[in-house]
Protein backbone atom coordinates (compact mmCIF):
# COMPACT_ATOMS: atom_id res chain seq x y z
CA UNK A 1 0.00 0.00 0.00
CA UNK A 2 1.23 3.55 -0.83
CA UNK A 3 1.50 6.15 1.81
CA UNK A 4 0.88 9.52 0.80
CA UNK A 5 3.43 12.37 1.97
CA UNK A 6 2.59 15.40 4.22
CA UNK A 7 2.01 18.95 1.88
CA UNK A 8 4.42 21.30 3.27
CA UNK A 9 3.75 23.63 1.03
CA UNK A 10 -0.18 24.65 1.67
CA UNK A 11 -0.43 28.79 1.45
CA UNK A 12 -3.39 31.35 2.89
CA UNK A 13 -3.89 31.70 -0.97
CA UNK A 14 -5.38 28.58 -0.74
CA UNK A 15 -9.48 28.19 0.03
CA UNK A 16 -9.67 26.28 2.97
CA UNK A 17 -11.64 23.29 2.34
CA UNK A 18 -12.72 22.54 5.65
CA UNK A 19 -12.15 23.80 9.35
CA UNK A 20 -8.96 21.68 9.79
CA UNK A 21 -7.33 21.24 6.41
CA UNK A 22 -4.75 18.37 6.43
CA UNK A 23 -3.16 18.39 2.66
CA UNK A 24 -1.45 15.72 1.61
CA UNK A 25 0.32 14.72 -1.62
CA UNK A 26 -0.51 11.29 -2.95
CA UNK A 27 1.79 8.95 -4.99
CA UNK A 28 0.90 10.73 -8.73
CA UNK A 29 1.51 13.84 -7.27
CA UNK A 30 -2.44 14.99 -6.20
CA UNK A 31 -3.21 17.21 -3.69
CA UNK A 32 -5.81 15.62 -1.33
CA UNK A 33 -7.25 16.36 2.17
CA UNK A 34 -7.00 13.88 4.56
CA UNK A 35 -10.16 15.38 6.42
CA UNK A 36 -12.70 15.89 3.80
CA UNK A 37 -11.42 14.23 0.40
CA UNK A 38 -11.50 17.68 -1.54
CA UNK A 39 -8.86 17.32 -4.27
CA UNK A 40 -6.73 20.87 -5.17
CA UNK A 41 -4.77 19.37 -8.05
CA UNK A 42 -1.13 17.99 -8.93
CA UNK A 43 2.03 19.57 -7.62
CA UNK A 44 4.43 19.84 -9.81
CA UNK A 45 8.17 20.99 -9.11
CA UNK A 46 8.63 24.37 -11.18
CA UNK A 47 11.35 27.41 -10.54
CA UNK A 48 14.36 25.37 -11.49
CA UNK A 49 17.46 27.24 -10.72
CA UNK A 50 20.83 26.58 -11.50
CA UNK A 51 23.46 25.64 -9.53
CA UNK A 52 26.93 27.63 -10.19
CA UNK A 53 29.23 26.64 -7.39
CA UNK A 54 29.79 23.29 -5.57
CA UNK A 55 27.99 24.78 -2.20
CA UNK A 56 24.23 25.33 -4.68
CA UNK A 57 24.97 21.79 -6.71
CA UNK A 58 25.23 20.12 -3.06
CA UNK A 59 22.03 21.85 -1.86
CA UNK A 60 19.92 21.85 -5.24
CA UNK A 61 20.71 18.48 -6.16
CA UNK A 62 17.40 16.34 -5.76
CA UNK A 63 18.70 13.03 -7.64
CA UNK A 64 21.55 10.77 -7.93
CA UNK A 65 23.56 10.89 -11.08
CA UNK A 66 21.51 8.18 -13.53
CA UNK A 67 24.05 4.98 -13.94
CA UNK A 68 24.51 4.62 -18.04
CA UNK A 69 25.15 1.34 -20.12
CA UNK A 70 28.97 3.60 -21.37
CA UNK A 71 31.59 5.73 -19.90
CA UNK A 72 32.93 5.50 -16.72
CA UNK A 73 30.97 3.73 -13.54
CA UNK A 74 32.48 6.38 -11.25
CA UNK A 75 32.89 9.99 -11.15
CA UNK A 76 36.08 11.58 -9.38
CA UNK A 77 35.53 14.70 -8.87
CA UNK A 78 37.73 17.75 -7.16
CA UNK A 79 36.68 16.92 -3.38
CA UNK A 80 37.67 18.69 -0.70
CA UNK A 81 36.60 16.81 2.29
CA UNK A 82 36.49 13.22 3.25
CA UNK A 83 33.71 10.70 3.80
CA UNK A 84 32.93 12.08 7.75
CA UNK A 85 32.76 15.61 6.24
CA UNK A 86 36.35 16.35 7.44
CA UNK A 87 38.22 18.97 5.15
CA UNK A 88 41.50 17.54 3.02
CA UNK A 89 44.48 18.81 3.34
CA UNK A 90 45.61 20.40 -0.31
CA UNK A 91 48.61 17.45 -1.03
CA UNK A 92 45.28 15.46 -1.45
CA UNK A 93 43.29 17.84 -2.69
CA UNK A 94 45.41 17.87 -5.48
CA UNK A 95 45.56 14.11 -5.89
CA UNK A 96 41.90 13.37 -6.22
CA UNK A 97 42.67 16.40 -8.62
CA UNK A 98 45.47 14.09 -10.78
CA UNK A 99 43.07 11.26 -10.48
CA UNK A 100 39.80 13.02 -12.05
CA UNK A 101 41.75 14.23 -14.75
CA UNK A 102 43.42 10.75 -15.60
CA UNK A 103 40.05 9.29 -15.32
CA UNK A 104 38.59 11.82 -17.95
CA UNK A 105 41.75 11.15 -20.27
CA UNK A 106 40.66 7.45 -19.84
CA UNK A 107 37.19 8.04 -21.47
CA UNK A 108 37.39 7.04 -25.43
CA UNK A 109 35.92 9.36 -28.04
CA UNK A 110 32.91 6.74 -28.77
CA UNK A 111 31.89 7.08 -25.18
CA UNK A 112 32.22 11.07 -25.47
CA UNK A 113 30.27 10.78 -28.97
CA UNK A 114 26.78 8.89 -26.88
CA UNK A 115 26.95 11.32 -23.85
CA UNK A 116 26.68 13.96 -26.45
CA UNK A 117 23.78 12.10 -28.53
CA UNK A 118 21.85 10.04 -25.98
CA UNK A 119 20.35 12.93 -24.66
CA UNK A 120 19.47 14.70 -27.84
CA UNK A 121 17.84 11.86 -29.06
CA UNK A 122 15.65 11.27 -26.06
CA UNK A 123 14.81 14.57 -26.33
CA UNK A 124 13.79 14.94 -29.56
CA UNK A 125 11.87 11.85 -29.45
CA UNK A 126 10.10 12.91 -26.54
CA UNK A 127 9.20 16.34 -27.98
CA UNK A 128 7.58 14.33 -30.84
CA UNK A 129 5.58 11.66 -29.14
CA UNK A 130 7.95 9.33 -30.53
CA UNK A 131 6.96 5.30 -29.01
CA UNK A 132 10.03 4.12 -27.01
CA UNK A 133 10.66 0.97 -29.12
CA UNK A 134 11.37 3.76 -32.31
CA UNK A 135 13.85 5.25 -29.84
CA UNK A 136 15.37 2.43 -29.25
CA UNK A 137 16.01 1.29 -32.94
CA UNK A 138 17.26 5.03 -33.61
CA UNK A 139 19.35 4.40 -30.98
CA UNK A 140 20.95 1.24 -32.27
CA UNK A 141 21.15 2.88 -35.93
CA UNK A 142 23.24 5.82 -34.56
CA UNK A 143 25.43 3.55 -32.68
CA UNK A 144 26.50 1.45 -35.59
CA UNK A 145 26.99 5.12 -37.37
CA UNK A 146 29.59 6.30 -34.49
CA UNK A 147 31.32 2.90 -34.39
CA UNK A 148 31.84 3.26 -38.18
CA UNK A 149 32.99 6.73 -37.49
CA UNK A 150 30.44 8.36 -39.87
CA UNK A 151 29.98 11.02 -37.64
CA UNK A 152 34.03 12.37 -38.09
CA UNK A 153 33.75 15.68 -39.30
CA UNK A 154 29.73 15.77 -39.44
CA UNK A 155 27.04 17.00 -37.88
CA UNK A 156 25.71 14.79 -34.68
CA UNK A 157 23.04 16.38 -34.38
CA UNK A 158 21.87 15.90 -38.33
CA UNK A 159 22.62 12.36 -37.48
CA UNK A 160 20.56 11.64 -34.50
CA UNK A 161 17.83 12.79 -36.49
CA UNK A 162 18.25 11.01 -39.57
CA UNK A 163 19.14 8.51 -37.38
CA UNK A 164 15.07 8.31 -35.71
CA UNK A 165 13.72 9.47 -38.85
CA UNK A 166 15.44 6.09 -40.25
CA UNK A 167 13.43 4.34 -37.35
CA UNK A 168 10.54 5.86 -38.04
CA UNK A 169 10.52 4.51 -41.82
CA UNK A 170 11.51 1.19 -40.23
CA UNK A 171 8.47 1.19 -38.09
CA UNK A 172 6.72 2.96 -40.30
CA UNK A 173 5.12 5.73 -38.11
CA UNK A 174 3.40 7.96 -39.50
CA UNK A 175 5.75 11.70 -39.32
CA UNK A 176 6.97 13.35 -41.74
CA UNK A 177 10.84 14.56 -42.25
CA UNK A 178 9.64 18.25 -42.23
CA UNK A 179 8.34 18.01 -39.01
CA UNK A 180 11.28 16.98 -37.01
CA UNK A 181 13.59 18.73 -38.46
CA UNK A 182 11.35 21.75 -37.30
CA UNK A 183 11.39 20.15 -33.77
CA UNK A 184 15.26 19.23 -34.23
CA UNK A 185 15.80 22.54 -35.21
CA UNK A 186 18.47 21.08 -38.39
CA UNK A 187 18.90 22.14 -42.04
CA UNK A 188 16.85 19.52 -44.10
CA UNK A 189 20.03 19.42 -46.18
CA UNK A 190 21.80 17.92 -43.41
CA UNK A 191 19.71 15.38 -42.77
CA UNK A 192 19.48 14.38 -46.11
CA UNK A 193 23.12 13.76 -46.34
CA UNK A 194 23.27 11.80 -43.06
CA UNK A 195 20.34 9.79 -44.21
CA UNK A 196 22.14 9.33 -47.72
CA UNK A 197 25.26 7.29 -45.77
CA UNK A 198 22.92 5.64 -42.78
CA UNK A 199 21.05 4.01 -45.37
CA UNK A 200 24.15 3.44 -47.92
CA UNK A 201 26.38 1.88 -44.85
CA UNK A 202 24.16 1.52 -41.73
CA UNK A 203 21.30 -0.87 -42.96
CA UNK A 204 23.28 -3.27 -44.81
CA UNK A 205 25.40 -3.99 -41.93
CA UNK A 206 22.07 -4.13 -39.50
CA UNK A 207 19.99 -5.51 -42.04
CA UNK A 208 17.57 -3.16 -41.95
CA UNK A 209 15.02 -2.23 -45.31
CA UNK A 210 14.38 1.22 -45.37
CA UNK A 211 10.62 1.74 -45.82
CA UNK A 212 9.70 4.96 -47.80
CA UNK A 213 6.63 6.49 -46.70
CA UNK A 214 3.75 5.75 -49.18
CA UNK A 215 1.06 8.66 -51.05
CA UNK A 216 -1.69 6.07 -49.80
CA UNK A 217 -0.90 6.58 -46.11
CA UNK A 218 -0.50 10.12 -46.97
CA UNK A 219 -3.76 10.64 -48.22
CA UNK A 220 -5.65 9.41 -44.73
CA UNK A 221 -3.02 11.51 -42.44
CA UNK A 222 -3.82 14.38 -44.56
CA UNK A 223 -7.59 13.77 -44.27
CA UNK A 224 -7.77 13.56 -41.21
CA UNK A 225 -6.05 17.09 -40.17
CA UNK A 226 -8.39 18.52 -42.60
CA UNK A 227 -11.46 16.86 -41.20
CA UNK A 228 -12.35 15.12 -44.38
CA UNK A 229 -14.67 11.89 -44.27
CA UNK A 230 -13.66 8.48 -45.06
CA UNK A 231 -15.21 8.86 -48.22
CA UNK A 232 -13.24 11.78 -49.56
CA UNK A 233 -10.74 9.90 -48.29
CA UNK A 234 -11.16 6.37 -50.24
CA UNK A 235 -11.99 8.23 -53.23
CA UNK A 236 -8.38 10.73 -53.05
CA UNK A 237 -6.79 7.38 -52.41
CA UNK A 238 -8.76 5.36 -55.40
CA UNK A 239 -7.80 8.52 -57.39
CA UNK A 240 -4.00 7.35 -57.13
CA UNK A 241 -4.40 3.87 -57.57
CA UNK A 242 -6.33 4.41 -60.96
CA UNK A 243 -3.94 7.14 -62.63
CA UNK A 244 -1.30 4.54 -61.34
CA UNK A 245 -2.33 2.06 -62.98
CA UNK A 246 -2.75 4.21 -66.01
CA UNK A 247 0.49 5.07 -65.91
CA UNK A 248 1.30 7.74 -63.67
CA UNK A 249 4.58 7.65 -62.85
CA UNK A 250 5.59 8.88 -59.70
CA UNK A 251 9.51 8.35 -58.97
CA UNK A 252 11.07 11.70 -58.48
CA UNK A 253 7.99 13.20 -56.98
CA UNK A 254 7.16 13.89 -53.55
CA UNK A 255 4.28 11.76 -52.20
CA UNK A 256 2.88 14.63 -50.27
CA UNK A 257 2.29 16.39 -53.33
CA UNK A 258 0.61 13.65 -55.05
CA UNK A 259 -1.56 12.67 -51.72
CA UNK A 260 -2.24 16.79 -51.39
CA UNK A 261 -3.84 16.79 -54.76
CA UNK A 262 -5.89 13.62 -54.82
CA UNK A 263 -7.26 14.80 -51.72
CA UNK A 264 -7.79 18.60 -53.35
CA UNK A 265 -10.22 16.83 -56.56
CA UNK A 266 -11.58 14.41 -54.03
CA UNK A 267 -13.01 17.34 -52.08
CA UNK A 268 -14.05 19.47 -55.66
CA UNK A 269 -16.02 16.31 -56.58
CA UNK A 270 -17.73 16.57 -52.43
CA UNK A 271 -19.79 18.85 -50.87
CA UNK A 272 -16.55 19.14 -48.37
CA UNK A 273 -15.00 21.79 -50.21
CA UNK A 274 -11.37 22.85 -49.27
CA UNK A 275 -9.44 25.80 -50.35
CA UNK A 276 -6.01 25.19 -52.10
CA UNK A 277 -4.10 27.26 -49.35
CA UNK A 278 -5.46 25.46 -47.24
CA UNK A 279 -4.56 21.52 -48.11
CA UNK A 280 -1.18 23.25 -49.36
CA UNK A 281 -0.36 24.19 -45.86
CA UNK A 282 -1.34 20.90 -44.27
CA UNK A 283 0.88 18.84 -46.50
CA UNK A 284 3.21 21.52 -46.57
CA UNK A 285 4.16 22.37 -50.01
CA UNK A 286 3.19 25.46 -52.32
CA UNK A 287 0.08 25.82 -54.02
CA UNK A 288 1.92 25.53 -57.24
CA UNK A 289 3.11 21.77 -56.37
CA UNK A 290 -0.46 21.69 -55.73
CA UNK A 291 -1.52 22.59 -58.78
CA UNK A 292 0.98 20.87 -61.13
CA UNK A 293 0.00 17.64 -59.14
CA UNK A 294 -3.70 17.77 -59.70
CA UNK A 295 -3.01 18.35 -63.58
CA UNK A 296 -0.75 14.95 -63.66
CA UNK A 297 -3.30 13.35 -61.97
CA UNK A 298 -5.96 14.11 -64.10
CA UNK A 299 -4.02 13.69 -67.42
CA UNK A 300 -4.11 9.53 -66.12
CA UNK A 301 -7.51 9.48 -65.03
Amino acid sequence: MHHAKKYDDFDDSDEPCCQNPDIIVNEDGTRVCANCGLTFGQAFVDSERRAYTTEEVASRRRTEPKWRSFGPRTVITGVQTDARGHHLEAKQQALFSRLSKIQGSLVSSLERNFWEAKPKLNGLSLKLSIPSQITETAWKIYTEVAKQKLTMGRSIDGFVTASLYAAIRIHEFPRLLEEITEVAMIPLRSVHRSLGLIVRMVFPVLKMKYKPVTTRSLVFRFGNELKLSMGVQTEAANMLTKSRKNGLKSMGKDPKGLAAAALYMSCKNSQEKRTQAAIADVARITEVTLRTRVKQIKSFL
